[in-house]
């Protein structure tokens, strides 16, 4: 995590978040990153960049069951470091990351607060219930009912050759790693060195979050806390991140409409489950949603319960 000097002046800073819709470490870095967006929101430009990390130029496995039952074993390993939710049951591992990528980065078009819940959707696709995102069809089907959103014009816009050409600029971009993250030594199980790519050079490891501003940049990859994150803004930007605020309850779960139990545990205060909540059981912990939430979620009639 070193401040390397900026390419050109900036006059915003500019938070940088590499992902994926379909990626376990960064499913896992939710409630941190979750935390650090409420905490700078107002006060920098977050811009999220898609690396598809299920390409569609990947060769297919040559024994799919083998390879969902290596995947489901390494998400589960995952989720035991993060303590994310995982699906009891992973139906496959995903066939490609573009369909959600371009779902999730249509929806920004419609404004930020749609763009969130887009893109929780389609993460909790696979991570909550076991049948990834991974097609057009199945990326708008898991978004229907996101309050506030034209599905009908998400559709079309993610469809769209612009929203393509800014897919693949994110792609492109990610592939294109500052030296900070090509060797990286850290305690976490996922410190983030960047990942070499089949043609030879490199990506970043997801999830990466880059710190942008006049004075330079601060790179945080891999799995990390809140503390090193605001360590990185608090260098470049002294004084610009306030101190973390949590919610009730209720007023968290009406805000973010779906949380794990590490995110109400660093996102709420008090007493939980607030009434109402619907319990909706994974492999590794609930996820909790919002009684609205829960009218249009993929998740309704899968095992789920509503606190009294």
């Amino acid at each position: 995590m070193t401040v390397v000097p900026s390419e050109a002046s900036v006059d915003v800073v500019e938070v940088v978040e590499y992902t994926d819709p379909l990626c376990p470490w960064s499913w896992g870095a939710e409630p941190v990153l979750r935390g650090l967006r409420a905490a700078l929101a107002g006060r920098v430009r977050w811009r999220r960049v898609y690396c598809v990390l299920f390409d569609d130029h990947d060769d297919p496995a040559p024994d799919p069951a083998a390879e969902t039952a290596w995947y489901s074993r390494y998400v589960e390993d995952i989720s035991g470091h993060t303590h994310a939710p995982r699906a009891v049951n992973l139906s496959r591992v995903a066939a490609s990351s573009w369909p959600a990528s371009l779902v999730a980065k249509a929806a920004e078009a419609q404004g930020a607060e749609v763009a969130e819940r887009v893109l929780r959707r389609l993460r909790e696709t696979v991570f909550a219930l076991g049948e990834p995102a991974d097609t057009p069809a199945l990326a708008l089907s898991a978004v229907r009912g996101v309050p506030g959103l034209d599905l009908e014009r998400l559709a079309a816009d993610a469809a769209s050759a612009a929203v393509l050409d800014h897919v693949r600029a994110d792609h492109a971009e990610a592939r294109r790693p500052v030296a900070e993250v090509l060797s990286v030594r850290a305690g976490s199980p996922h410190p983030g060195a960047a990942k070499e790519t089949p043609d030879g050079g490199h990506r970043y490891a997801l999830p990466t979050v880059l710190v942008r501003s006049a004075a330079g940049v601060r790179a945080v990859p891999g799995w990390r806390s809140y503390d090193e994150y605001a360590s990185a803004v608090e260098e470049l930007t002294p004084g610009l991140l306030p101190t973390p605020v949590t919610l009730d309850p209720a007023e968290a779960l009406a805000r973010y409409r779906s949380l794990t139990d590490p995110e109400c545990g660093l996102l709420t205060h008090g007493p939980w489950p607030p009434a109402g909540a619907v319990r909706v059981e994974t492999g590794n912990g609930p996820l909790w949603l919002h009684p609205e939430e829960a009218g249009t979620h993929p998740a309704t009639g899968r095992r789920t319960s509503a606190a009294p």
